[in-house]
Order: C-alpha cells, then structure tokens, then sequence
C-alpha cells in the first residue's frame, strides 16, 4: 500500500530472505486505486488484506501435507525402489552444451526407430553415476525420472551412429563450452592411454602393446588433448600398437585445424618428444615459432653434456632468484640453447634442423627423498634376487633386475636360468643413478616465458592423468562388454561427453572439491517413494549446497511431490 497524489494504492506482497539473508519483498499482485474499489466493499483496504491472509494460508496448506501411514502396506510387486535426483545437475549442463539439439539434429537425417538422445542421457548420466555395461545401464533406467522409451538392442543399434557422429560431437561440445563456460586453448595439454581386453586374439583395433597397467593383453590407444582449464577438447583412438609419440600430430592436427586455437603452446612428457614432433609446432623458422612447447627431459637419457651441466653447481638459485643458502631443500637454473634434431624428410630420410630452446633444471629434497627410498626397496628386492633366484620369475622380478647381473630367463616360462654364473649387484649402476636423484628438467620454445610461469604450466598436466584416472575407475572407462571396433569407439564418445560435463561443474564450482567427491555427492541425492506421489530424500551435504546454489537447484528439501520434481527436471532441460 502506498500513496499516489494523494490517493491509497493497493498491491500485494511478499516477503522473502536473499542469499545473503536480508529481508525483501516482490510484488505478487497489483491492485489498485482503493477508492476504485469503494462501491464494491465498505472497506477495500479490510477486504484485500483478508485475500492477502487467506493466499498465506492456501500457500502454507499446499507446502503441508497430512500422511496417514499403513504399517502393515506391502510393496508393490516390481516397486522400483531408490530413485536418484543428482542426475538434474548432469543433465542441466547437458542442455546448456545443446548436446540434444546437436543429437536431433543428426537424427534427422536417419531413419532411426528410437531417440539417439534419450540413450545418450542415459548413457552419460549412467556412466557416471552407476558405471558399468550397457545393459546394466538400461536394467537400471528407472532409478531416474525419465521417461526412456527404448530397448536394450536400440542401445546397441545406436552405438555405430554415435561412433559416426564422434569427431564433429566433439567440436560442438568444444563450441558449447568456449561460448558457456569459456574455453583458453592458447595452452594444450597432450598425454596418452590405453585400455586393455581380454580377448585371446588381437585384431585390427586391438593390438599388442606396452599396457599402461603392465597387462599382457591387447590394448588400444587413446590420446587426449585438453585446454589450459583441463577441459577435454578432442580425443583419438588409435590401435594398441601406435607408438605414444606417433599419435602426436594427429591429435594436435586436428586440434589445431578444426578448433580455432590461433597459436598454441603444447604441454607433453618426455614421452612425445621426437624431432618430427617439435619440428611440427615450431615450423621451418625456429627463431619465431609458429606454435610451441613445454616438455619434460629426462636427465639420466640426456647427453653427456647435458648431464654435466646439471651436476655443475655453478648458477643454482633459489626459487626467487637469490643465490643458495647451505643445504638448501630447492634449486633452480635455466640456459638458453640452440639444439639439433632429426627430422624426417618426404623422401622419407632424415634431415638436422636447429631449435631454440631454454632448458631449465630444478632438484628438490622431496624428490631426492623419494627417489632414494623407491630406490631402496628395489635394491632390497634384488638382493632377495639374487639371494635365491628360483622364488622370482621375469614378471615378478621387475624392476629389481635392472640391477642384477648376469640374469637370464627362460622364454617360455620366464623363470630364472642356472647357469652357473653369479648373480651380482651392480652397484656402480646404484652409484649413477643416485647422481641425479632429485633432478628433473623441463625444455620449452618458449624462451621469454617466465621460469616460474613455465614450471606452473607444466604442473597442469596432472589434470590430463587426473582425467585418465577418472575414466579408469570412477567412470571404469574400460570397454569390455563391447566388442565391434565401431561400438568401441562409441563407448569412449560416451565417456568423453561425461568427462567434459563432470569436470564442467567442477570448474564452475572453482576446484574446491575433486571429481570423486562431486559424483559421490550426486550419487546421494536420492529419494524413496513415500507415499502417493511424494519423496523422501535422506541425504544433504556441504558439497550438495554448493553444487544447488552454483547451478540454481535446490538439494535441500526433505520431501518433494513427483510434480515438484519433473518442474526440476523440465527448468534443468530448459537451460
């Protein structure tokens, strides 16, 4: 109520608390002038304050509502059971990237019988939440509220469209994030992995290979590039026997011709530097890069100058610059260096081109420490090695027969040979080694970037072995139940959209919580049914505010009506 030249004027408000606990009002209704009301009612002002009233109380029964309880009610037979809620935040930055649209959009031009993105929702959104095979994510459909109106071989049948569709998926999920959350590719980070089978015979995708996880299996490669944020950007698979170094420049390539990236700077361990690789960014005029580099080195596989220059104690400092105090527990230098490398010519022989580079060495105490005890333990294993050989086999002695000699295996059955030769420590390999315990080292092209500010860029790659950690057990990325090369390939498009989407709302939420505890918390936000068409949900935590108020969803209700949640549902989708 207020007044307008000299006359009362009617609204209707109400009274609400906003996030930071102040109380306002918004306007629910506008009246009027009340002297446009006074033939109507003695009193206009008495009367509309009554409606007011009454709108409270009406408001206040629909939040309240009376459950009479049957102790002795059975279940239904079939009764689904617990039924998860999580999966609204999943599917809100599903919508907010299109991924629907892009789906129906490609769908149109088939002449499918099923929705290809009603079984990617599923597929996501269980590959998080539930991970397992396919099958078991369609047996467990009803532990959503969606309406997934299609059969198990619809699943299988889509598989070969989505596998299809894959490469230009991932540049629109990439256009999708680069205009809703932002996207810095002027950094790449750039790491290969690989999945085994079990499956008695290799074929054409599934190959021999060095397995990741030391398994005598055929494996498949999977390089992943991800932008300056660790968001997943593109991916490849190649066959189990490509080389980590040989998948390189597809990957980048593709990175770099269909991803509008402008200059980029790509982030690598020691694994991919070939000449072919840096002379691949840098181009034929090293002096100005066209893109560039920041590479791990290997200090024990450098040269012998290399190696000398590291043990030189000469222009160590600390890491602001100042010169070295005694014993100290970090140190750091850098020079700038014309290097050749070997690169391969179309005639397919091998050409000496010169690079720039600055190479920057650091030792730490931390790293010395480890080095020393992992060393250790391997040295006592081999002493056990050699103290009875017949306990070991070549599998079992790994690692500690690098530092026997005179060893030899069966071939067939890998155990250790008798032949009559002693088994011995080499120490003076011990000895070598530990001369560089505690050194690492770090090359880039990128000679006016700041040491610190180099040494900080590479450390983003631990978000990219983060990732391959994830899809291995959160996601349990592993394809074992598919077999077809197509349906491969398809499964890892299903665990890239999940990992671009989780790691999404781990960005927006600032980092504060790991992947592993965000998808144990939507995991939680689950309800049973109660009674008639209400919920009960058991479950709020410090993590599910924070996800509800970031995203604009509401995990804090102890009960909600089935009509409550399909309004939360249909507000996610419409993002």
């Amino acid at each position: 109520m207020s007044t307008r030249n000299g006359r009362t004027y009617l609204y209707i408000e109400k009274g609400y608390r906003d996030e930071n606990g102040k109380v306002k009002k918004k306007n629910i209704k506008t009246i009027g002038y009340a002297d446009e009301y006074a033939d109507k009612y003695e009193d206009p002002i008495a009367y509309f304050k009554d409606v007011a009233r009454k709108m409270t109380e009406d408001e206040k029964k629909q939040r309240r509502v009376s459950i009479s309880i049957d102790m002795e009610e059975e279940m239904l037979q079939g009764a689904a059971g617990i039924k998860n809620l999580g999966y609204a935040l999943l599917l809100k930055v599903y919508h907010e990237l299109e991924i629907d649209k892009f789906l129906k959009g490609k769908a149109q031009k088939e002449r499918f019988e099923f929705n290809t993105n009603s079984i990617m929702i599923l597929l996501v959104i269980s590959r998080l939440l539930s991970p397992g095979s396919k099958k078991k994510a369609f047996e467990e459909r009803d532990r959503y509220f969606e309406r997934f109106d299609f059969t198990l071989n619809d699943i299988y049948r889509s598989l070969p469209h989505f596998d299809k569709i894959s490469n230009e998926m991932q540049r629109f999920l990439h256009d999708g994030v680069r205009l809703r959350y932002g996207s810095d590719t002027s950094v790449i980070y750039y790491d290969v992995t690989n999945y085994y089978f079990e499956i008695k015979k290799p074929d054409e995708l599934r190959k021999y290979g060095v397995s990741k996880e030391k398994r005598k299996r055929p494996v498949v490669q999977l390089g992943l590039a991800m932008d300056r944020d660790g968001i997943p950007l593109h991916y490849e698979v190649f066959p189990g026997n490509k080389l980590d170094k040989e998948t390189f420049r597809s990957v980048i390539g593709d990175v770099r011709k269909n991803y509008g990236t402008g200059r980029v700077v790509v982030v690598a361990d020691m694994g991919i530097i070939t000449g072919d690789n840096i002379f691949y960014l840098v181009g034929d005029r090293p002096e100005r890069p066209k893109n560039g580099y920041i590479f791990s080195f290997s200090v024990r596989g450098g040269t012998d100058a290399f190696q000398k220059y590291v043990l030189d104690e000469h222009g160590y400092t600390d890491r602001d610059g100042k010169a070295l105090k005694d014993d100290p527990d970090f140190k750091i230098k850098e020079r700038v260096m014309a290097r050749d490398i070997n690169v391969t010519m179309g005639n397919g022989g091998t050409q000496k081109k010169k690079v720039y580079e600055k190479q920057i060495v650091f030792w730490s105490r931390k790293h010395y420490l480890k080095s020393r005890a992992d060393r250790a333990e391997v040295v006592v294993k081999a002493e056990a090695l050699i103290a009875d050989p017949k306990k070991f086999t070549k599998a079992t002695s790994y690692g500690a027969a690098a530092y026997v000699d005179n060893l030899e295996y069966d071939k067939e059955t890998g155990e250790v040979i008798d032949k009559g030769r002693l088994l011995l420590l080499n120490k003076s390999k011990i000895e070598e080694e530990e001369k560089f315990d505690g050194f690492y080292s770090i090359v880039t092209s990128e000679l006016y970037m700041a040491s610190a500010t180099i040494a900080d860029t590479y450390r983003g790659l631990w978000e990219i072995e983060e990732s391959f950690k994830i899809t291995k057990s959160d996601l349990e990325a592993r394809p074992v139940f598919v077999h077809d090369e197509d349906a491969i390939k398809a499964h890892f498009l299903i665990c890239f959209v999940a990992l671009v989407i989780i790691r999404l709302i781990q960005k927006k939420i600032g980092r504060v919580y790991s992947i592993a505890k965000i998808i144990d918390c939507l995991i939680n936000v689950q309800c049973l049914h109660e009674h008639e068409n209400i919920y009960l949900f058991g479950y709020r935590s410090v993590i599910s505010d924070l996800l509800g108020d970031t995203f604009d969803l509401d995990f804090s209700k102890k009960r909600l009506q089935l009509a409550s949640i399909k309004n939360i549902l249909a507000s996610v989708k419409m993002s």
